[in-house]
């Protein structure tokens, strides 16, 4: 594996096809390392071993702490799938308390090619902040794979894991690194 995929994932039930996304990534080429919010790393706790070692390297969902050698190698891409209404917000506005956001924001300023894949609701979506989020994520260079260009939100209440849109989100860290986003 040549490329180094930082695969990303909030606490939205799409979160429970991480270890098939992570083999998909891997079947594509990728050198997948698998990052998750706090509220996503409960929710796959007792899985954390087993997707380190499908991965080769360990899942993060803290900030390392000082000393601590970063043990990832450098990103050729960033894929932040699914990502949660806090998680796009939290991104754009740059607040960066949670290890994979803070990954993410730095990541922007430093030019690495990223894809951000929301995964909220129709209420969540229609909030005024989550458009900007977007549109700020769009305007520094974030692929966000959102509506007719990636997930479609669904009703308030509604799960949504069958009918993710993976592959589109796959797709699009492939194209990050093949073509340049502007």
């Amino acid at each position: 594996m040549t490329r180094t995929l930082y695969l990303f994932g909030s606490a939205a039930p799409p979160l429970f096809d991480i270890a098939w996304v992570a083999e998909a990534a891997q079947a594509r080429g990728w050198d997948v390392c698998l990052g998750l919010t706090p509220a996503a790393a409960e929710w796959v706790a007792g899985s954390v071993d087993g997707l380190s070692a499908l991965t080769g390297h360990p899942v993060r969902s803290r900030h390392r702490r000082p000393g601590e050698p970063d043990v990832w190698p450098e990103p050729d891409a960033i894929l932040f799938a699914p990502a949660t209404f806090n998680t796009v917000n939290a991104l754009a506005l740059g607040l960066t308390d949670r290890f994979v956001v803070g990954v993410a924001a730095e990541a922007i300023g430093k030019g690495v090619p990223m894809a951000v894949m929301p995964c909220v609701n129709t209420a969540l979506a229609r909030h005024p902040q989550f458009d900007q989020s977007l549109a700020t994520l769009h305007n520094a260079g974030v692929r966000t794979l959102f509506g007719e260009h990636g997930f479609a939100p669904n009703a308030p209440g509604e799960d949504v894991v069958e009918g993710f849109p993976w592959e589109t989100a796959l797709a699009a860290a492939d194209a990050l690194v093949s073509t340049p986003h502007v």
